[in-house]
């Protein structure tokens, strides 16, 4: 199965977005920096995301743009606190799919809602980076398969959580393939890697923000992307697709702001973050890191929502995802 939330290139979104490049006016709000809520912790790929374009939104602006981290709960913590935020554009939320893909449609009570916030731009879609070790684990996606199936619920890759998309795609991966393996929780891919280091986990499953590096310093062994087509960066890596026809996992990285913000505001944050993806060393960047660029007009972006809720709900309903 694709769940693939059309990537069509936003670019022709850009002219409407960041390309008329409104004029960065200076006001009252502009005294004080803006702040990305980031509701993971440090180091991961929304992490990476985000720091870098805040430096540039920063040089474009002529105001600071920061980052902050509020992990926990599955993303809840960050995302409730901006929801609750003043909406004058000076809080922000760069959000994961797990966020407002998954959360939503697990979670009774949910703290927050899409009408709680005001899209600003999608920034990425992505896909995750299966990983086994280098030393005694399996050396590509048919053996994994053979390794699972001898040893069945017993290998162990790591998440961020049960509920979380990473932890989702692995699922819909597995039921692909007809093998089953134990899940295991860590706050964030950083100590997720950790332990994958030490022994502790025989695969991963991470944006490519972790699985790059892990894969270029030869510390686990990069088997597959969850995408349907091969990754750029690593023309070497086969897509889950060439295993499993059809099958696609693609996660998102976007920008939202409180609901009720100012429309005008919204469009001075939107154009300084469409300018931020047209930077060469940040394209380079993420593309690197297996992302595909997006941008657009926040129009664009609701509209993207939109039909990943409608492409997630009937999944998440077959699967037997946890609900909190």
């Amino acid at each position: 199965m694709t769940i693939r939330i059309t990537r069509r290139p936003l670019l022709s979104g850009l002219a409407a977005a960041g390309l008329a490049r409104p004029a960065f006016a200076q006001g009252s709000t502009q005294a004080r920096p803006i702040t990305i809520i980031v509701p993971f912790a440090p180091g991961g790929s929304t992490d990476i995301v985000s720091r870098l374009m805040a430096e540039r939104m920063t040089a474009t602006l002529g105001q600071t743009v920061q980052v902050e981290n509020r992990p926990g709960a599955n993303t809840i913590i960050g995302a409730e606190y901006v929801a609750r935020s003043r909406p004058d554009g000076q809080t922000l939320l760069m959000a994961a799919g797990t966020t407002l893909t998954i959360n939503p449609v697990i979670i009774p009570n949910l703290s927050y809602k899409l009408e709680d916030f005001a899209p600003i731009m999608l920034a990425t879609t992505f896909p995750f980076g299966i990983i086994t070790r280098l030393q005694g684990g399996p050396v590509d996606v048919p053996a994994w398969v053979a390794a699972a199936k001898a040893r069945p619920g017993q290998m162990t890759y790591g998440t961020n959580g049960p509920t979380t998309l990473t932890n989702v795609a692995m699922m819909m991966v597995m039921e692909r393939l007809g093998i089953t393996m134990q899940d295991v929780t860590y706050r964030g891919d950083s100590a997720q890697l950790a332990a994958f280091l030490a022994g502790d986990l025989d695969m991963l499953i991470v944006a490519g923000g972790t699985a790059q590096p892990v894969h270029r310093n030869r510390q686990g062994r990069l088997i597959a992307w969850t995408s349907s087509r091969r990754v750029e960066s690593t023309p070497d890596v086969p897509a889950i697709s060439e295993f499993a026809p059809g099958l696609e996992v693609l996660s998102w990285f976007g920008l939202l702001a409180p609901a009720r913000t100012p429309p005008e505001m919204a469009q001075r944050v939107n154009a300084a973050a469409n300018d931020a993806l047209q930077d060469a060393r940040i394209r380079e960047r993420l593309t690197t890191e297996g992302q595909f660029l997006a941008g657009g007009t926040p129009q664009d972006f609701a509209n993207f929502l939109q039909r990943s809720d409608q492409a997630w709900r009937p999944i998440l309903s077959r699967l037997d995802v946890p609900r909190n």
